[in-house]
């Protein structure tokens, strides 16, 4: 139904000879003024399709509000969800129906405010309030590692209770996964599978950081029937940087805290057929006391390179058995020649005090070894030796950019996106 254009008196403000009290009434507004008017009830003019009685929406569908009968149109909706985010909707040129254009979440309250105008231009309002229902197949995501302090090399991992392959699928999860950090550095989620992804800065995190980790996925629609679930939140920080630098030619490793070298250990490495993973590692665990068996890294018992023995000041950095280790059978080696299985060795006195001084999440480079580099993912941390070009090829918001906080940069939904109002 068309409308005829309505003309209103607009009163303006001037040098008017008449009293103040009568010119100040005029510029402010009078009760006469029908910008003032309080807006009548206008139940009886919208409906919408809510399920009555204690059923709950479908999160699947869109929120619809319609006008009955003829003389009224809607002239602004706004929707929200129970945080304040503003929904995105879309209202027809006639002002006679609105829909929601974003997904719905499951398990959420939406409050929907109406504004209308009927063909006397008198303003009505009405407000709903729509439940949707619960997910019945949630998508979960644990966090780690577990809230605590770390090192500057420690990535935070995310992992999945089933595989996401879609890649729209992918992105949705992705970007409802946060990663704040003072102060703020940039960084990027890698789908290691379908199940675990890797966030790490381009740079390791600086010394003394805060890294807060939290998932936006609760009640989300992934794809088909398939809804997010709520994750734990974890708080990280850093301690000082301390990185532990191998020369596996020199036969010495020498540790630097913040830059600046506290310490060079002589040490022994991996002999040839052993030799010790070149590149960057990060300390997964530390063991006062470990049993070490050749046959854990498939060497037959009885053999010639076979042994058992009982080591002491062990710190992890992969999870197929390199350490770093007291190994006080191969002193008269260490600084001198490689003689290991892989383990990098030290004297008793040397490991306690590196056990003692790293951290899980602290750095360990090898270089110089004859071994292969450390691969990314299969065997501890070796993220940082993904180039970080490749490490942002593997995120799923690639070509979106990547804000300080690594999730693909999305502005603040503005309130006049969701009140969308008619075109005459």
């Amino acid at each position: 139904m068309s409308h005829r254009p309505r003309t209103r008196t607009v009163l303006r403000c001037g040098l008017l000879l008449m009293p103040l009290a009568v010119s100040a009434t005029a510029c402010g507004g009078s009760a006469s003024d029908p910008l003032s008017v309080k807006p009548y009830d206008a139940a009886d003019q919208i409906a919408a399709n809510i399920p009555d009685g204690k059923q709950r929406a479908d999160p699947g569908k869109p929120i619809e509000v319609y006008v009955k009968g003829d003389g009224t149109r809607i002239t602004d909706v706004t929707a929200t969800d129970a945080a304040g985010r503003h929904v995105r909707g879309e209202l027809s040129a006639d002002g006679r129906h609105w829909r929601t254009t974003a997904p719905l979440a499951a398990g959420a309250r939406y409050t929907v405010q109406v504004s209308t105008e009927n063909a006397d231009g008198a303003p009505g309002r009405k407000t709903l309030v729509v439940d949707t229902a619960d997910a019945g197949d949630k998508l979960t995501v644990k966090f780690g590692p577990d809230s605590g302090e770390y090192g500057v090399g420690q990535p935070v991992t995310a992992t999945l209770s089933r595989p996401v392959t879609d890649p729209k699928a992918q992105a949705l999860v992705e970007s409802s996964l946060k990663v704040d950090s003072s102060p703020r550095v940039a960084g990027a989620w890698h789908w290691v599978d379908g199940k675990t992804l890797h966030f790490r800065p381009k740079d390791y995190w600086p010394a003394h950081a805060t890294i807060a980790v939290h998932s936006n996925l609760d009640g989300l629609k992934v794809s088909g029937g398939l809804y997010g679930g709520a994750a734990k939140p974890v708080r990280l920080t850093t301690g000082d940087q301390v990185e532990a630098i191998t020369d596996a030619a020199a036969h010495t490793m020498t540790v630097l805290r913040n830059g600046e070298a506290i310490n060079t250990i002589p040490v022994t490495t991996g002999k040839p057929g052993f030799s010790t993973r070149n590149g960057v590692k990060v300390v997964l665990g530390k063991e006062s006391f470990v049993r070490m068996k050749s046959n854990s890294i498939g060497i037959a018992e009885g053999s010639s390179d076979s042994y058992d023995l009982p080591v002491y000041w062990a710190t992890r950095v992969t999870w197929s058995g390199e350490y770093l280790h007291a190994a006080p059978w191969s002193v008269g080696s260490q600084g001198a020649a490689n003689v290991s299985h892989g383990c990098t060795g030290m004297s008793t006195a040397n490991a306690q005090w590196f056990f003692n001084t790293v951290h899980v999440g602290d750095i360990v480079k090898v270089v110089n070894s004859g071994g292969d580099t450390m691969t990314p993912f299969d065997n501890g941390f070796g993220d940082w030796n993904m180039p970080w070009k490749e490490w942002r090829d593997g995120s799923a918001l690639k070509g979106q950019g990547t804000d300080t906080t690594g999730a693909a940069e999305q502005q603040p939904e503005a309130a006049d996106a969701a009140r969308l109002r008619p075109r005459i």
